[in-house]
């Protein structure tokens, strides 16, 4: 992540349906470029926040020959959103609906949709109850079948909760819980990771998220079976759809994207090399492929 990633975007806060602020970046760009080509509208995971999309978000943005205006939400509970006094609104429907408030604010009819994990499912409700609303859609490592391997995975490392003194130490403590399956990060990606994932509270770095959020993770009961979400997944059947994978997640089995590309004939499918749950977007030859995919719509 870039030193300046506090820059090229306009911060906005936009109240959800039940007043509580969502806070947005808002990389515009040139208008004059941009209002030709449909706004990319990006969604982070569980516990993470729009800084993921940062640097992303200023390769589409800023792109010389088709710039797009990108929009990135911290959702509820969220980095700089507001944080929920009633845990229970932490869920795909709300989360889903405070999509739609926001594109109806910023006057967004239709939108490419990059979705991260948890973005992902949020999106697939989309699919199921607006479809109108999704332009193209990019499902970074989720689908409709989470494996219970890869959800062990998140509840076991929310479950540690170690908090950092310090940045060394909040990079050390992502190499412990991800090392194995980012082989392919650089130190100064390992830096970009912590930059995006903590902020700093009384100088030192936290977690940007509502605990209440995590609690909900470390309460799942894995011995339950786990509900898929094809009947959701129908819904892109006429969307145009990418699916990223990392190339070690957990969470996502080759078998279902296998799946998803056999259900969605014209599935653009994505490995990520060297990356696990959930791939970083601006790595390596990913910006290529999003770029590939969205100047064919």
């Amino acid at each position: 992540m870039r030193s300046d990633d506090q820059s090229g975007f306009l911060a906005r806060t936009i109240p959800a349906g039940d007043g509580l602020k969502l806070h947005v970046r808002d990389y515009a760009g040139d208008e004059a470029s941009t209002r030709s080509r449909p706004p990319v509208f990006c969604l982070p995971g569980l516990t993470r926040n729009s800084r993921d999309f940062h640097q992303l978000a200023l390769l589409l943005s800023q792109d010389s020959l088709a710039p797009h205006r990108v929009i990135t939400l911290d959702a509820r509970g969220r980095g700089l959103s507001e944080r929920d006094p009633d845990k229970s609104h932490y869920n795909l429907v709300i989360e889903a609906q405070d999509v739609l408030t926001v594109c109806a604010a910023l006057d967004i009819q239709q939108a490419i949709f990059v979705g991260t994990s948890r973005g992902g499912l949020v999106l697939h409700m989309l699919a199921a109850s607006r479809p109108d609303v999704l332009k193209a859609v990019i499902l970074n490592d989720i689908g409709p079948v989470l494996e219970k391997i890869g959800l062990a995975d998140i509840r076991d490392y929310l479950n540690r909760d170690r908090k950092p003194v310090n940045w060394s130490e909040a990079i050390e403590i992502l190499r412990e819980n991800h090392g194995r399956a980012f082989t392919a990060l650089a130190e100064e990606d390992w830096h970009d990771m912590a930059r995006a994932i903590y902020t700093v509270v009384d100088g030192k770095p936290a977690a940007d998220y509502d605990p209440a959020i995590a609690v909900q993770m470390q309460a799942l009961d894995l011995e339950a079976p786990i509900p898929d979400l094809w009947t959701q997944f129908q819904g892109f059947q006429d969307i145009p759809l990418m699916v990223i994978r990392g190339e070690n997640s957990k969470l996502l089995a080759q078998s279902t994207t296998d799946e998803m590309a056999r259900r969605h004939p014209g599935t653009v499918v994505k490995i990520a090399d060297g990356q696990g749950h959930a791939p970083i977007l601006h790595f390596g030859d990913i910006p290529d492929a999003i770029r590939d995919f969205i100047s064919r719509l």
